[in-house]
């Protein structure tokens, strides 16, 4: 037996084990930072321009070990940027609703109080009964102030701003993708009322690209949300064509909450210039720290051969114009339009894909700032009030 022994360690040592191998999850997740701080075009608005893990994340990141923690940390690393243009490719069916686009209710926190500043259209929010101007109480059953508190403390943040109470609020108030909410709140001149409404992931929308609305003298194009759809273009082209040369025209894009692409928003724009027209600037961060050279370009919108409106134009805009939805208003502004409506969603810059290096897990990051064709951003753009 003692033979046999000796054997099989001579055995092990001239054929050593293989060495563990290296955990790429664990290696993307401890990354993360790295690749935010290199490629996010808005380092400017976190305390001293540098993004970094919490104590707690740090270690969440240093356990990561397969595709699904990373994801579970990487959900969570994003929350700490209080951004909601930064957000993952992938998603778990119980993860927190995207906002703008699966959410209702816009909250804002103000002197201490939740407050629904803006209501979707037509949503359950609206139809249930949920007004402009409530006041949050409760959400899923806990104080709204307390559970925003969780929410962070839960990321390892102890203290707050107003920008991130209300961050964390709207994702609150949009719920689990997987499951009803249940909110309690005041309408203005109401006495408090138990609210249910179902998950924005359960509810069935309009295919439609847009619709077109004729009401007296004046044609509404109104978008569902289709900004990025490859239909769009020739909706709206056949949308146009049925315009009479008296009849005033108003694009409602109120709701495009989930953006878009430039193809379709100057697809749209070349029906009402007559010249190459600049309607956006561009700026690369992340170009000039790596080389020490900025980077800034300004995007035109071309006519398109025979298609042409001539008079005045209404964009009619709100929190659930997002993105691209906002690229398209300040573009409509920029060449002569009358911009009308709340404020929009303010959603940073444009995004890109980046991958992780290993797992090549993806997400969406702002990565360049973007501005009026005046200079000023493009998230500062005020509209008119009034509809």
């Amino acid at each position: 037996m003692r033979i046999f022994v000796l054997l099989l360690a001579l055995l092990a040592s001239a054929f050593p084990a293989q060495a563990e191998a290296p955990n790429k999850w664990r290696e993307d997740a401890l990354a993360f930072p790295a690749v935010i701080n290199t490629q996010y075009a808005y380092l400017d608005r976190l305390p001293g321009g540098r993004y970094q893990l919490t104590p707690k994340l740090q270690a969440e990141a240093e356990s990561v070990k397969d595709d699904d923690s990373l994801l579970t940390f990487a959900e969570r690393a994003l929350f700490l940027l209080a951004d909601h243009h930064a957000i993952t490719d992938a998603s778990f069916e119980q993860s927190w609703a995207l906002v703008p686009s699966y959410s209702d209710i816009w909250i804002e926190r103000k002197d201490g109080r939740y407050i629904a500043t803006s209501v979707r259209q037509q949503s359950p929010a609206e139809l249930g009964g949920f007004k402009t101007g409530a006041t949050l109480i409760t959400v899923g059953g806990q104080p709204i102030s307390d559970a925003v508190e969780a929410f962070w403390a839960d990321l390892g943040v102890k203290q707050i701003t107003d920008d991130q109470a209300g961050y964390a609020a709207r994702i609150l108030a949009a719920g689990r993708r997987d499951r009803p909410r249940e909110i309690v709140a005041q309408n203005v001149g109401e006495k408090s009322r138990n609210f249910v409404f179902p998950s924005l992931y359960t509810i069935t929308r309009d295919t439609a690209p847009l619709r077109l609305i004729f009401v007296g003298k004046t044609a509404t194009i109104k978008f569902n949300d289709s900004l990025g759809g490859s239909d769009t273009i020739a909706a709206f082209d056949e949308a146009m064509a049925q315009l009479r040369p008296e009849q005033q025209l108003v694009i409602d894009l109120r709701d495009t909450a989930s953006g878009g692409n430039t193809t379709v928003a100057r697809a749209i724009m070349g029906w009402f210039v007559q010249k190459p027209t600049s309607y956006q600037i561009h700026r690369s961060p992340a170009e000039e720290k790596q080389t020490g050279i900025a980077r800034q370009w300004v995007e035109q919108v071309l006519p398109r051969a025979t298609k042409h409106r001539k008079g005045k134009v209404t964009v009619l805009v709100g929190r659930w114009t997002g993105s691209m939805g906002e690229g398209l208003a300040i573009g409509m502004h920029s060449i002569g339009a009358d911009v009308r409506g709340d404020r929009m969603a303010h959603l940073l810059g444009a995004t890109d894909d980046l991958t992780l290096p290993n797992t090549g897990f993806v997400f969406k990051l702002p990565t360049e700032r973007l501005y009026s064709v005046d200079g000023s951003p493009r998230e500062r753009f005020v509209p008119k009030s009034g509809l």
